[in-house]
This record gives structure tokens, sequence and C-alpha cells, in this order.
């Protein structure tokens, strides 16, 4: 294959990833505690022969290769709710979620209680306390959690919402549902560290008017790309039409 054409496609197939990954951050833009996700990318240069080994020696070669995907931790804009169980985090941190597959952290702080009384995640996982997973009693009403994550209710203190720091989110791994996994030690975080807003959540961070920029200038430099490769692909037609019309 001609090289013109493979530097073509290894553009085209960056792109796609790329346009797939904006297509993903304007799914989520309605998605509480979401962190927008980029790519990354790099050059990535062919081995060429040898100058000693070889009368003339190829020419260099660049193609486009994705290192993968970032997450953009910046905070997300707060929406008041009123709901005493929605949360927000004021800075750094993020809430601990119980899972059968262990612990795992969100910005998300959409909380509700279930039937069984204990403070769950929209998809019904348990949230940590200090304490563990909070177990209300059925005559417990009045719940309330203050700045520094302490619950209350009726019948007194309750322990308190448990928050942990991650030194570097960028070793944060996805895991759906709009939790994370950390595959080094967390560390937890004091009442005087925490500062949570009750009645209000962290949206998403993606900013609409960009993303939608973005996908609009990946899409022409998709089709530049094509056009540029369908030309390539005429003019080597034409040559090899206008080499088989001379005589031998």
């Amino acid at each position: 294959m001609d090289n013109s054409l493979l530097i073509g496609l290894s553009r085209q197939a960056a792109l796609r990833r790329e346009l797939d990954v904006v297509a993903n951050n304007i799914a989520n833009i309605g998605t509480n505690g979401y962190k927008s996700q980029r790519m990354a990318f790099q050059e990535y240069v062919m081995p060429v022969a040898r100058s000693d080994d070889f009368p003339r020696s190829d020419r260099r070669l660049s193609y486009v290769q994705d290192r993968g995907t970032w997450q953009d931790f910046k905070t997300g804009p707060m929406q008041v709710t009123d709901n005493p169980l929605d949360m927000a985090i004021n800075g750094s941190g993020f809430f601990v979620i119980d899972t059968p597959q262990g612990e795992r952290y969100t910005r998300d702080g959409s909380f509700q209680v279930n039937t069984a009384g204990q403070l769950v995640t929209a998809s019904g996982a348990p949230v940590m306390t200090t304490e563990g997973v909070l177990q209300l009693a059925e005559n417990e009403t009045d719940l309330s959690i203050g700045a520094d994550g302490t619950i209350t209710t009726n019948a007194g203190a309750r322990g308190r919402i448990r928050l942990v720091d991650v030194p570097n989110p960028q070793n944060l791994t996805s895991d759906g549902s709009n939790l994370f996994q950390s595959p080094t030690p967390v560390a937890e975080m004091g009442a005087g560290e925490v500062r949570l807003e009750q009645g209000a959540l962290e949206k998403s961070n993606v900013e609409p008017v960009l993303e939608i920029s973005r996908m609009m200038e990946l899409t022409r430099s998709y089709q530049s790309i094509s056009s540029l490769m369908q030309r390539s692909e005429q003019m080597r037609s034409t040559a090899i039409e206008r080499l088989s019309d001379i005589p031998a």
C-alpha cells in the first residue's frame, strides 16, 4: 500500500477514536459529577533501513498514534436541588462507594435511602461512611448532613460521610456507572479537610459548545483526509493507465 494512504489511514483511525470520546462527552452533559475525557496522541516514526545496508536509505515516515484517554478532573458547576440527600463536594475528594468488586470512587452525590434504610447511589450501591454502610432505623427521620460530612437524624449523630483524596487522579480508571477505581492507595480525608454542600449537586464539567465545535472540526478533518486519499488514488490510477499506453 502507498505510504500516503497508510499515513492517511492512521490519521483517520485516530480521528475516529477521538470522535468516539467527544460523542461520549456530549452524551454525558447531563450526568452528575461526570468528568470529560480527552485523547492523548504521539508521533510514531517507522523504523528505516540504515544507509550502510542499502545504496539508498528509506525515507522517514511519521504516523499518528493515540496513547489513550485521560480525564479532566476540574470541578463542574454546582446546582442547588434542595434535596437533603443530594451532596456536592466543594473542593477535592471523592465519595467512597461499596460495590461487589470492592471500593469505588465518585463525584456524583445524587444519593437516596433504599427500602433497607441504607444510603445508596442512584444505581443502588451503598455509600460508605466512617462507620461503614449507613443503616437507618424505621423511626429515624430528619436526616441532615453537615459541611464536614457529619450525619445526624432525630436519633443523634450517625457517623460521617467518608471521603478520600487521590494524590494523582490521572491514575484512576473508569469503572462504569460514573465510578472510578484506584490502583494505588488513597488518603482518608479528615473532618477539617471536607467541605460538603447539602442539597446541591456537582454537574458534568463538559462544556457543550466546545465539545460540539470539536466534533464539527474533527468531522471536517476526517472528510478532508478522505478527499486527499481519493485524489491520491485517482492520480495513481491515471499514472498506471498512461504507463500501459506506452509501447513496449
